[in-house]
């Protein structure tokens, strides 16, 4: 692992560009469909979309969300071990 340094700033500002990134996704999720949940008047799949978010849809969301982020982590660490 990696620790944050001065001279390595493109890094960290990849790494909090991401997490923001993710960030926001979590919050729309979470927050703002719940905030919106009665005026999704969609079906998908035969259920109301704001069931299938709040049953199934965000943890599947928030699986992703910490794959996605083990990912880039894992490249930008074998980025840096290749560089120096």
């Amino acid at each position: 692992m990696h620790s944050p340094s001065a001279s390595d700033p493109p890094r960290w500002r990849l790494v909090r560009a991401v997490t923001l990134v993710l960030l926001a996704v979590w919050f729309g999720v979470t927050f703002v469909t719940t905030f919106f949940a009665r005026g999704l008047d969609l079906r998908w799949f035969g259920w109301p979309l704001n069931y299938w978010i709040a049953s199934q849809g965000a943890l599947l969301v928030f699986l992703l969300l910490i794959g996605v982020y083990a990912f880039v982590m894992d490249r930008l660490d074998a980025a840096d071990a290749e560089a120096g």
